[in-house]
């Protein structure tokens, strides 16, 4: 494996040949390539970092090629802990180093979630949760145990909220008081109907507000109460239990649309719950690199909100990055229900809403 820096701000890393440019004989599969892409993905380098893998031909060579886009939000983690390399010293960044990587910061390239919420404070926050939950699952333990940085220092270097203190829409939306005063769409409106479209009797109908990891909760709960499950029975001392709805699918398909959706409009997820389907509406088209063709294909993701996605894989919401478009699919097609079926923006906004 060789490391390099031929374009100024990106890193190529090529495997297949060593430090000199030899060749080492390593084969370059498809199975490698997606190998290697998938450490974009796994959760354990947070932020989410921006990479290419490609195969090429180096002399006559194949090798994979790496290539690593600088990220512009700050420090990065990975498995909890701030390397830097300063010369030839790799080290744990310290206290004052970690506050000068969040002052590098550029904030006119952040996504939504990163910008500051405009009048809120740190008091908006629930700290109490921030402090016994979200902390002890971003950083490592003997991180936690040497801590000596102040609460707005630990903030922003979750990205949770600016150098100056100021939170932004991510730390609102997974640690908001009332997440709804700031961002008004930030909510769930669930509706169930007698009947297979919308001006059919309604039988129940709920809002679910708060933090996102509150808002999911809730929702689990309820997708549970509403799944029916029918008892076959197999023989005189076995059955089989058969739920009209996979419950895996719907929270896959529903934590989908609440991290991807976008917050700048007031309209909140629908999720409306027919006597012969679920629909789940998601505010906001597919987003950057993923397209009508590749949507659910692994690896091709991209984030609308990329710090809300960092926290929803911190507390436990997220697995793996990139995977619930199939996670959902298996689970249906296991319970014997037909491929979930997506549309996009462009089909929808004629009716006033987005899937």
């Amino acid at each position: 494996m060789r490391m390099t820096c031929p374009i100024e701000g990106s890193g190529i890393i090529i495997i297949g040949v060593d430090d000199r440019g030899n060749p080492t004989g390593l084969s370059i599969t498809d199975g490698l390539l997606r190998d290697l892409a998938g450490f974009r993905s796994d959760g354990n380098i947070l932020p989410l970092p921006t990479l290419t893998v490609e195969k090429r031909s180096l002399q006559g060579i194949n090798v994979a090629v790496i290539e690593v886009q600088p990220c512009a939000d700050p420090p990065v983690r990975y498995y909890g802990r701030v390397w830097i390399r300063i010369g030839p010293r790799r080290a744990i960044a310290s206290r004052d180093e970690e506050r000068i990587l969040t002052e590098r910061r550029r904030s006119a390239t952040l996504c939504f979630d990163q910008h500051a919420t405009t009048g809120a404070t740190l008091d908006e926050l629930d700290l109490k949760t921030f402090s016994d939950v979200y902390l002890p699952a971003a950083f490592a333990p003997e991180v936690l145990q040497q801590n000596v940085r102040s609460l707005p220092e630990q903030m922003a270097a979750l990205h949770l909220c600016t150098p100056d203190g100021l939170p932004n829409h991510a730390a609102i939306l997974l640690l908001g008081l009332d997440p709804r005063r700031w961002l008004p769409g930030a909510y769930v409106q669930f509706v169930r109907f007698d009947g297979t479209s919308l001006d059919a009797a309604i039988l129940d109908q709920k809002e679910m507000t708060g933090p996102v990891a509150e808002l999911l909760r809730r929702a689990d709960d309820l997708a549970s109460v509403n799944i029916r499950v029918a008892t076959t029975i197999v023989n005189q001392v076995s059955e089989r239990r058969n739920p009209d709805y996979p419950l895996a699918a719907i929270q896959q398909v529903l934590r989908n649309a609440v991290l991807h959706r976008t917050y700048e409009v007031h309209s909140p997820v629908y999720w409306y719950w027919f006597t012969d389907r679920v629909e789940i509406h998601s505010p906001g088209g597919l987003y950057g690199r993923v397209n009508e063709s590749n949507f659910g294909d692994p690896y091709a993701t991209d984030y609308r909100n990329p710090t809300l996605a960092e926290g929803l894989k911190l507390l436990g919401f997220v697995q793996r990055f990139g995977v619930g478009i199939q996670l959902a699919r298996k689970a249906c097609e296991e319970n014997g229900n037909p491929v979930p079926e997506f549309q996009t923006l462009l089909i929808q906004e004629r009716h006033g809403r987005a899937t």
